[in-house]
């Protein structure tokens, strides 16, 4: 009893919770995965264990469990170990009153790591190369966006110092501090960042300049983002860009964090004036705004995120002298995986390259499963609705090889039996051959648009990885305006893609026009 009394005075921590029961209830898909993510992260959090207090109250009070619940709470916690590639390693058992019982679950794994994917979005220029750069290195920026070239890699990018791709970069931690590179551009210090960290932060980088809406779209469709990182600079505030890039955060219900950049460069008066415009947009979208101030704040806050989308916390920065960057930090060190899927083996295709010595290459995210080196997959589908069958020669994560990959990772994954010439971006790679679809169903709602949409309209959709034209065949109430929301029947105009009921996508020509989700499938 000496242990239990101990925790129970301790309270919940990083590696402790306290649980109630568990029941089916809890075996749901949705919360099932929540609980494995928050499972994963405390065992990260406490160096390869975490307990469970079970027949406690969140408040830390006992109320105990008759045998049947207490050994039911204990099966379902087994499970979620077994998700996260765990064990449970020991269960103590007291009884408190004739009949009713708590304990503790000890949850235990080996070489235990999390891996949390983030994507930036904000206005150009407002910052967002820059506040990554700083991040993943520790080092101030020198005031001309020196910092930002260990993202932007195209020639014209680094001389316009304007983002036109996406860009990656890698953030580790290891006993709850950073590990960083000195040189972000080495991709030995990256492989070097995943060999020696128990969580990886993952950024995805995305484009701030209105010519290039659709690679942001795809960055924040198409990787598997947990969380989106908003970024707005003090000088010049909410812009249009800013709007828009929010409202496809909230569109795909991502957790929003929003990063204030540039506050040195302005009056303490005009941060506060940015800051209450940011509240402002948050509360007339139904968000919950909270100025985190210190790190203590940032750790509480992390919790409530990772559960409620809802909250946006807001962190104020400055990449000349690091202000806020040790807040964003602990931030990012305890928000938890979101994801957790075990379904069959998924990647959409986001880039694919030709490597001398490796042959054909392809990256993205994992949407699903887990894909072992020396695997066969499926890859397409090509214009006909066909699949190439090809061999895993290879797996990497930022440039460390990897024996396995697992839902959210961002892999390249080398092919043997398959050209570069015949992929395309969102294609797919599956262990089997999936069902291509060419017509399909939806529910939309339209942000904007100057006339009304009727059948035969031609945007441009945007699902995962995957843009292409769709006809909008028929609308059921006959035509559509701005704020109308309603079913209808699509076409991929040029050829089939893979995409299934209940995803998500935008729609747009030139800028967004409106979101969806996919209800039927034909």
């Amino acid at each position: 009893m000496q242990k239990l009394a101990e925790l129970l005075e301790k309270g919940e921590g990083e590696n402790v919770e306290f649980k109630e029961y568990l029941s089916d209830h809890h075996l749901r898909e949705g919360r099932f995965r929540q609980l494995a993510c928050q499972m994963n992260h405390r065992v990260i959090m406490g160096k390869g264990k975490a307990y469970y207090v079970v027949g406690v109250s969140d408040s830390g009070k006992l109320q105990g469990l008759d045998s049947s619940s207490f050994s039911k709470t204990v099966e379902i916690l087994k499970k979620l170990a077994e998700e996260i590639e765990a064990e449970i390693s020991s269960v103590e058992k007291y009884e408190i009153d004739l009949g009713r019982f708590v304990g503790i679950v000890e949850i235990s794994k080996k070489n235990a790591k999390e891996h949390i994917v983030v994507g930036t979005a904000g206005h150009v220029d407002h910052g967002k190369s820059t506040l990554v750069g700083c991040l993943i290195t520790g080092k101030p920026d020198d005031g001309n966006g020196a910092s930002r070239v260990y993202l932007d890699v195209l020639k014209h990018e680094i001389e316009r110092g304007l983002s036109a791709e996406l860009s990656f970069a890698v953030l580790g931690f290891k006993n709850g501090r950073s590990v960083r590179m000195l040189n972000p551009l080495n991709k030995f210090e990256k492989a070097s960042v995943i060999e020696k960290s128990e969580k990886i932060v993952s950024f995805v980088d995305t484009v701030g300049h209105e010519p290039w809406l659709r690679t942001t779209i795809r960055g924040l469709l198409g990787q598997k983002i947990d969380y989106g990182l908003l970024v707005v600079a003090a000088n010049d505030g909410i812009m249009r860009m800013t709007k828009e890039h929010l409202g496809i955060l909230v569109a795909i219900e991502i957790p929003v964090i929003i990063a204030v950049t540039k506050i040195d460069m302005v009056s303490k008066e005009r941060v506060r004036e940015v800051v209450l415009d940011i509240f402002k947009l948050l509360r007339n979208i139904g968000r919950s705004p909270i100025l985190i101030k210190n790190c203590d704040e940032a750790k509480k806050i992390s919790k409530i995120l990772s559960e409620n989308p809802l909250v946006v916390p807001i962190i104020l920065t400055s990449a000349l002298t690091l202000e806020g960057y040790d807040l964003l930090e602990t931030l990012l060190l305890h928000l938890p995986k979101r994801y957790s899927v075990k379904d069959d083996f998924l990647m959409y295709i986001d880039k694919i390259y030709t490597i001398t010595g490796v042959g054909t290459v392809v990256s993205g995210s994992v949407k699903s499963g887990e894909l072992k080196e020396g695997e066969e997959v499926f890859v397409g589908p090509l214009n006909d609705g066909s699949f190439i069958k090809a061999k895993v020669m290879s797996i990497e994560m930022h440039h460390f090889r990897i024996g396995k990959a697992k839902t959210g990772d961002i892999i390249g994954i080398a092919l043997k039996n398959v050209r570069y010439d015949e992929l395309r971006r969102g294609m797919v790679v599956s262990k089997k051959i999936l069902k291509t679809v060419k017509e399909f169903e939806a529910e939309v709602f339209v942000f904007t648009h100057p006339t009304l949409i009727k059948p035969g309209y031609e945007p441009v959709l945007h699902v995962e990885t995957v843009s292409e034209t769709v006809i909008f065949e028929e609308i059921e109430k006959g035509y559509l305006k701005a704020g109308d929301r309603g079913n209808v029947k699509m076409k991929f105009k040029y050829k089939p893609n893979v995409v299934f009921e209940g995803q998500k996508f935008i729609f747009r020509e030139g800028r967004s026009k409106g979101m969806g989700e996919i209800k039927k499938i034909f």
